[in-house]
């Protein structure tokens, strides 16, 4: 359509001049061929002027071809030297991150070379000294019901003090050290949402020390700070691990009395995880109701400096729930963990806080309630009565290895199970 229009001017212009010639003809009486003439060179002369109009038209549609072929030009450039810029800051920070992520990491291999350099040299001396005594620290046999009994006796439990003491020194400096997992489940819906670590020693031949074999001695020979130690590094690694799939879950990491009060042992603790505070949402120490009950001055500033921190705090071996809960909500306490046979025991004195009332004070101070060895389903229902926020024990799941323990979900709530074999609960 665009090629026909200059072909229909030019014979639009030849018809007029045409024309014109003829009127000229009739009109001033003009010879034939000079009509003619002024009819060509009329049509030539609108031929060129029309021609000058079109290539102008042509070079007014060029310009601003090219006007918008410089301005995407320039857009794209711009973009392009965003592009480079934020590539640039990327690279940045990645490699800002490795840097940090290495930091810490080599911070962590230093902590961890520490604790096994020097606890190794004050292990050893400890040893020699009960051995020159003849110290026999052979622990007793758990009492009935008490938790981390085992199910069947080991050559473990016959150790003499110091012959379990070697065995334990050994452990820690060849890292035979197994941190477990226990579920913590909310109630009643049973869905996963902690876990509480437990530490297991492994002699040279693959048989297990047990909690309740190893505290009795490692408690009195100052050992307890380099298992926590352990412990606690462990924890942070399986942590950063869970949190890449779980943003919501936190592990519960115990924290003996001995450890509290070593003062080679809490600075470096403190120092710790003042590096990882990032993990504050993630991590909740527990202590004993007997070990808060005993804390010195000292002691309780290092319990407010670990707060500051952002990290929370569960009390566990409570022996009544009458606890002074406001003394809890300040020291940062989030969590209260009972024995399910202490809600559950009929004699409200042994409770210290009738049944109706528990969940209400707990909650007025922020507090959630945790029962723990809980073994058998006709039990959850009576622990609904007192307002149960959680429940852990046999009955949602056996500490397991933290390995089977990260990748075995929770089975969520459902129709009762056949009755299982009644277990006690993992040592803390």
């Amino acid at each position: 359509m665009s090629k026909a229009i200059p072909a229909l001017v030019a014979l639009s212009l030849a018809v007029i001049w045409s024309a014109l010639g003829v009127l000229l003809n009739k009109a001033v009486l003009l010879p034939a061929l000079d009509c003619a003439l002024v009819a060509v060179v009329g049509f030539i002369l609108s031929s060129n002027l029309y021609a000058l109009v079109l290539r102008g038209r042509e070079r007014a549609a060029l310009a601003e071809e090219l006007a918008r072929l410089r301005f995407a030009n320039e857009e794209q450039s711009h973009a392009l030297a965003m592009a480079n810029r934020r590539m640039f800051d990327l690279t940045e920070a990645l490699e800002h991150r490795v840097d940090e992520k290495s930091v810490k990491v080599v911070g962590e291999v230093k902590v961890l070379e520490a604790l096994i350099r020097d606890f190794a040299d004050g292990i050893a001396g400890r040893v020699k000294a009960l051995e020159a005594q003849g110290n026999d620290m052979r622990p007793p046999a758990p009492r009935a019901g008490e938790p981390g009994e085992a199910t069947g006796r080991s050559y473990v439990e016959d150790l003499a003090g110091p012959e379990l003491l070697a065995a334990i020194r050994k452990s820690l400096i060849e890292n035979r050290v197994d941190l477990y997992l226990q579920p913590i489940v909310s109630l009643p819906h049973r869905r996963l949402r902690f876990y509480e670590a437990f530490t297991r020693l492994r002699m040279p031949d693959g048989a297990t020390i047990m909690p309740a074999q190893y505290l009795r001695v490692a408690e009195p020979a100052g050992l307890m700070s380099a298992i926590d130690n352990l412990l606690l590094f462990r924890c942070v690694q399986v942590i950063r691990r869970l949190t890449r799939s779980a943003r919501d879950i936190a592990i519960f990491c115990n924290i003996s009395g001995y450890s509290f009060s070593d003062r080679t042992f809490f600075p470096q603790f403190l120092e710790f995880m003042s590096g990882n505070r990032d993990l504050s949402g993630h991590i909740v120490f527990e202590f004993t109701q007997d070990t808060l009950r005993s804390l010195s001055d000292i002691e309780e500033a290092n319990l407010r400096v670990l707060a500051d921190l952002g990290f929370a705090f569960s009390l566990d071996k409570v022996t009544s729930l009458d606890l002074d809960l406001a003394a809890l909500r300040e020291r940062r306490f989030k969590f209260v963990k009972a024995p399910a046979r202490l809600m559950l025991d009929q004699d409200a004195s042994a409770r210290g806080i009738a049944a109706s009332d528990v969940k209400e004070l707990l909650a007025r101070q922020g507090l959630s309630l945790i029962a723990e060895k809980v073994e058998e389903e006709r039990h959850v229902v009576n622990l609904l009565d007192f307002g149960v926020d959680y429940g852990q024990g046999y009955l949602f799941g056996e500490p397991r290895p933290i390995r089977e323990a990260m990748v075995a979900p929770v089975t969520p709530a459902g129709p009762a199970a056949p009755a299982t074999p009644q277990r006690k609960s993992a040592a803390s």
